[in-house]
């Protein structure tokens, strides 16, 4: 008699539409990943048997309850299709905690940055870097008002959050690296994490190069397996290949080959544009008419 094998199916426990057809939040039910997956780390997701892999940082887990918080933006195909999930439904693949956990000590004073959904994965670190006795000032950036998130949770695990928006619709006017530069003329940073839109991180990495501040980024490039055999998450680190997946995803942001990062990052955008359009065409959300 053959052994029988079972599927484990990923439930979803909770979901919160946080910016509406834009950022989703799904607690899952993962008693695995949440028993041992730290700060920076992240988990692949696919929907079902035909679903592309997914790669989102955790943004929360709760040992005890066994689940893992998730946020993502809808950004494609795959994405829009994830997004209409509800509570109760499952998920195919939630493999994990991949990557390596972020370095996490007494440093002193530690700025933490998260730009749009790259507020997601600074979550979890800059609580740990708080329990780990740090001035935590973390700066939040947003284009506009709606498109800010965890602004709430971000105060419980901050000593100081600034909070600015492209447009000035809420808070502040300006880009976060106004807001450090302005920190900056307080008195030394020890430490400085970025996590958003690469153009942001970027940016920031030139601000804090200059003043000579340790610096780390978490990128999060094209990956198709999340363990290092497939080679698609590969950039350029100090001169050297790096995968992401393994050897990451965060490193020190003065390192990073950012023209390589970049061309690499948009490789398929014509694809991912095409495949959208096509899923709305099918769904008569392509706004052509031609469904009328």
């Amino acid at each position: 008699m053959g052994v029988r094998r079972f599927k484990i199916l990923y439930q979803i426990v909770k979901k919160k539409v946080l910016v509406p057809d834009v950022m989703i939040l799904f607690e899952v039910k993962a008693p695995l990943v949440a028993a041992s997956c730290r700060a920076g780390q992240f988990v692949m997701i696919r929907m079902d048997e035909v679903g592309e892999r997914i790669p989102l940082t955790i943004t929360d887990f709760d040992r005890e309850a066994g689940t893992i918080t998730i946020i993502f933006q809808v950004v494609g195909k795959s994405t829009e299709l994830m997004s209409k999930l509800e509570a109760g439904d499952c998920l195919q693949d939630f493999a994990g905690p991949l990557g390596q956990p972020s370095h996490i000590e007494k440093f002193g004073r530690v700025v933490m940055i998260g730009g749009g959904v790259g507020v997601a994965p600074i979550h979890p670190i800059a609580r740990e870097m708080k329990l780990a006795g740090n001035e935590v000032i973390s700066i939040l950036g947003a284009r506009n008002k709606d498109l800010l998130i965890l602004e709430e949770e971000m105060q419980k695990v901050s000593t100081e959050v600034i909070v600015t928006t492209d447009d000035g619709s809420y808070s502040r006017k300006g880009l976060v690296t106004d807001v450090l530069k302005e920190i900056m003329q307080r008195g030394k940073i020890d430490l400085v994490v970025a996590i958003g839109p690469m153009v942001m991180m970027q940016a920031t990495c030139a601000v804090t190069k200059e003043a000579g501040i340790p610096t780390v980024v978490s990128l999060n490039p094209i990956m198709v397996d999340g363990t290092g055999m497939c080679g698609a998450c590969r950039i350029e680190v100090g001169s050297e290949t790096k995968f992401a997946c393994v050897d990451g995803p965060e490193f020190d942001g003065h390192q990073v080959n950012w023209k390589l990062a970049r061309q690499r990052s948009v490789m398929f955008a014509e694809e991912e544009k095409r495949a959208m359009l096509e899923h709305r065409h099918e769904g008569g959300g392509c706004g052509c008419g031609c469904h009328q």
